[in-house]
């Protein structure tokens, strides 16, 4: 595998090559590409309903679509979405529907994203214009193997009534004939998706990556799966030791015996190896860089509420970069990280050469993408070349820069994560900027924090459940964040009215791996799980371990 990682990987970089020259010329032109790109979605869907009935063929400018089709949210394309999952073709797009790709939002699966060629091959250009940045600027991570997050399957294949696939089979087929190249070059093979029990995933994804030295690149969405991922290493240290030294896969969970020989195919005894890791700390911080001595770069969401969470990731690998990836839903991809001069440099650029993007200010104005301010706030707007056209994603971001003539952009938030049950109107920014003051005042570096209402029997009040390792006094914590909460005009009044009780405080373990958990169990994929400070369901109360 070793062996073939440098060469898939150039491969990979090579087949981008087109790619990414017309991103860089987008850098200078934002306007141009952006224009560009929208006449050809809309050229390439004239015939489709929705293309007919909002005259797409006699559309000849930005303003003249921004005029005729309005903004959009997915519960008015979801009817659409229904016929063409029945099998109805045509509706939203004129070329057919390849699969559907469910996405969460952020804390529930609920919608059905249609995924046609076009779309993917958006996704592909901007992928390629990343990774064409990446390799460039750090060729040494062409070199080795790479680990790709990968999602374990928590139910089987399914189809929509039509017959048309849910999910794409393996998680780098949406990068298409690109795909196979990823594949080469991983650390840990897509089998072990297929492992269902957590702790055999876990373990099964380890055992492979110390059998890989050489790695050179982690990439994964939620910074705490990594960190529940080297938690498990130091727990499991031992017994993977011994697995390495032995070329076996030792699972206390029993899995298919055909994928559990696949599972282990590439593994080799390899006593020496183990030799070495044992006269490392796994609980030292010094030991992960001796594990993996190669390892260059780690990508992760860092924005946002995943701020803190890949902070204390990153103390884990202090040696090593980390780079905040870019806004990508399962919609859209809207910007892609950017290696440059400087280095360090905020934010991610917009990926111009994949959708039409839009941009909505905190007023309602719309802005295009050359018509950004810099420390200004939109919520982002895409229209794809998968039929959404106009479609508001609820991501908040913030321009901190440029890259020639294109804005670099921050996530910031959801738009439309609220809690509010009595009109008190809790957004999820609001309840970021709380919880960091209160963190700064009291000392503290909570390893988790969620804000969710509890439904009591003494009434319903908003619950901090926090894992932290300094701990204050729990009434005067609490105290503290309901007078933070209370600058909310709406919050206090539902206060003063009686309709809401006192915040609480409590107290939780292992807070990050029950989050993801319950997300899990709600239907969510484990790369769609972001982290999140704050939820408007009452089920937390019960979930947590206290």
């Amino acid at each position: 595998m070793m062996g073939l990682a440098p060469l898939a990987n150039g491969l990979w970089l090579a087949s981008g090559t087109v790619d990414r020259g017309r991103f860089r010329w987008t850098l200078s032109h934002p306007a141009a590409a952006q224009a560009s790109r929208l006449r050809q979605i809309l050229t390439a869907n004239q015939q489709s309903e929705f293309g007919r009935k909002h005259g797409f063929a006699q559309i000849s400018s930005v303003r003249e679509f921004q005029a005729r089709v309005p903004l959009a949210d997915y519960e008015d394309f979801a009817p659409a979405i229904a016929r063409m999952a029945a099998g109805e073709s045509g509706v939203l797009t004129t070329a057919p529907v390849k699969l559907f790709e469910p996405s969460s939002g952020s804390t529930a699966a609920a919608k059905l994203i249609p995924y046609t060629a076009a779309l993917q091959r958006e996704f592909q250009a901007g992928l390629a214009a990343w990774i064409g940045n990446l390799y460039g600027q750090m060729p040494r991570l062409i070199g080795g193997p790479a680990y790709w997050s990968l999602t374990p399957l928590t139910r089987g294949r399914q189809s929509t009534p039509g017959g048309i696939p849910i999910g794409f089979e393996e998680d780098s087929a949406y990068l298409g004939p690109l795909g196979r190249l990823v594949e080469a070059a991983l650390a840990v093979p897509n089998q072990v998706k297929q492992v269902g029990a957590m702790d055999a995933f876990r373990y099964t994804t380890l055992r492979h990556l110390l059998a890989t030295p050489d790695l050179r690149l982690i990439s994964v969405w939620n910074p705490t799966f990594l960190t529940l991922l080297l938690d498990a290493l130091v727990q499991w240290w031992e017994p993977l030791l011994e697995d390495v030294a032995a070329g076996k896969l030792t699972l206390d969970e029993e899995i298919d015996p055909g994928l559990h020989a696949q599972l282990s195919r590439g593994l080799r005894p390899d006593p020496a190896r183990a030799r070495q890791l044992r006269l490392l700390d796994p609980t030292d911080l010094a030991t992960l860089a001796q594990v993996w001595p190669r390892l260059g770069l780690v990508s992760c969401w860092a924005d946002g509420p995943a701020a803190r969470f890949a902070t204390e990731l990153m103390a884990r690998l202090p040696s090593v970069l980390m780079q905040p990836k870019g806004l990508l839903a399962t919609e859209a991809m809207v910007s892609l990280p950017w290696l440059g001069a400087p280095r360090d440099a905020p934010g991610a650029l917009l990926a111009l050469t994949s959708h039409f993007l839009e941009f909505v200010d905190e007023g309602g104005a719309v802005y295009l993408t050359h018509e950004l301010q810099e420390g200004s706030l939109y919520s982002v707007v895409v229209t794809t070349g998968g039929g959404l056209y106009r479609y508001q994603l609820h991501d908040q971001v913030e321009v901190v820069g440029r890259v020639m003539a294109t804005p670099r952009v921050r996530f910031v938030g959801k738009t439309d994560r609220v809690a509010d049950w009595f009109g008190e109107k809790l957004n999820e920014q609001f309840v970021a900027r709380c919880l960091e003051e209160l963190w700064t005042h009291r000392g503290m570096t909570p390893r988790f924090a969620l804000v969710a209402p509890a439904d009591l029997a003494d009434g319903f009040a908003y619950t901090l459940y926090v894992e932290a390792d300094q701990w204050p006094d729990a009434d005067s914590l609490a105290a503290a964040l309901d007078k933070l909460l209370c600058r909310n005009f709406h919050y206090d009044y539902c206060r003063r009215l009686g309709q809401l009780a006192p915040a609480r405080v409590r107290a939780v373990r292992e807070g990050a791996a029950t989050y993801l958990a319950i997300c899990q169990a709600r239907g969510m994929k484990l790369g769609n799980i972001k982290p999140a400070l704050l939820d408007r369901g009452t089920e937390w109360e019960g979930a947590f371990t206290c």
